[in-house]
């Protein structure tokens, strides 16, 4: 079955939305073919963009433009847009397959027809046994893909997706992330995903946006908003220690404590991986040039490794193995030195 579009285009919007005393304004540019990630912590306006763009809430400034079409006050249904929403929201009286024959179905198709279309689109997402199941008969995952078959089968101009994998256990989301990079790539118009999840981010998206009190604080491809955050949401989303100062003569002067960072200069971000932290009981010997003291404020598992909160000037995150944590004692109150290469440090102008 063919899965590209027909007469996609690629977007070109300004979403500017008021509502009481916040206000959205968030400017979206999506190529034919590629994937825009919206990211940004709750509240930050990820779904008010989302709305907009699907034609549920009115934009009170800005444009919302499919190539050489304006569809900024077009209602919903005229909009050709299709959307995969985070609780899927397929019809509990339906099987699989009428869902996704719905949006033929009211397009007008004829019901023999809406559903041997269902059914290709079905095949395509690998759930042709089950086209007669309704949705309570299908796992988080099968429900996912129905939503996904449903909003492709309209043949959409402009997919969006809300937060799709949000609903599933994390294993489930392991498997089907390649399976919807593929759906996402093979579907041929612009697309853009809501997401929180920073893995999901970075394997979905082709382009991010991140959205903090409803305005753009950085965007970029997703290598280069990891390689580079600019928030400390984004930081901590990637699990990377961020600070903020101002650099003289190869030192970084943080508003608590110091870094060595040779070549730095100006205003500048400071990105480390905790895993390039080292922690001590006594004071380290050896080349690390950035040393100081701290006390361990919490301890948590993260995979394999064992992640070590330490407050200090500056407060840092370690990754240390359980091996580590044992011999070293590093239990809540503990204090500790805490050593840091500068060459592991990632420095750039804010």
């Amino acid at each position: 079955m063919d899965t590209l579009s027909r007469g996609t285009s690629d977007l070109d919007a300004h979403v500017v939305v008021r509502r009481d005393r916040f206000e959205v304004d968030v400017a979206l540019a999506v190529p034919d073919g590629q994937v825009l990630g919206v990211l940004g912590p709750n509240g930050a306006g990820k779904t008010t963009v989302l709305r907009a763009l699907a034609g549920l809430l009115p934009l009170d400034a800005g444009h919302l433009r499919l190539g050489p079409d304006d569809l900024a006050g077009q209602p919903p249904e005229d909009r050709r847009i299709g959307v995969v929403f985070q609780d899927y929201l397929l019809f509990p009286h339906l099987s699989a397959l009428d869902n996704v024959a719905y949006a033929a179905r009211a397009a007008g198709v004829r019901r023999a027809a809406a559903r041997a279309d269902a059914a290709g689109w079905l095949e395509q997402v690998g759930l042709a046994d089950h086209a007669g199941h309704r949705p309570r008969q299908l796992s988080g995952g099968q429900a996912q893909r129905v939503a996904l078959a449903r909003a492709l089968a309209a043949r959409p101009r402009l997919l969006l997706l809300d937060e799709p994998l949000a609903a599933l256990d994390a294993g489930t989301r392991l498997g089907l992330r390649a399976d919807l990079r593929r759906h996402l790539t093979s579907y041929g118009g612009p697309s853009v995903l809501v997401t929180h999840d920073a893995v999901e981010a970075m394997v979905l998206t082709d382009a991010l946006v991140v959205l903090d009190g409803g305005r753009v604080v950085q965007r970029g491809r997703p290598a280069e908003v990891a390689r580079r955050p600019r928030t400390e949401y984004v930081a901590r989303l990637l699990g990377l220690n961020l600070w903020t100062g101002t650099a003289r003569d190869g030192v970084v002067t943080l508003p608590a404590g110091r870094l060595v960072a040779p070549g730095a200069t100006g205003e500048v971000h400071v990105a480390l991986r905790p895993s390039a932290v080292a922690l001590h009981r006594r004071h380290p010997e050896g080349s690390p040039r950035n040393v100081w003291p701290g006390r361990v404020a919490g301890v948590e598992a993260v995979g394999d490794r064992v992640r070590v909160a330490v407050s200090g000037a500056p407060d840092v995150l370690a990754d240390v193995t359980p091996d580590a944590v044992a011999d070293l004692d590093l239990s809540a109150g503990a204090e500790v030195w805490v050593s840091v290469k500068a060459t592991e440090l990632a420095v750039y102008p804010v």
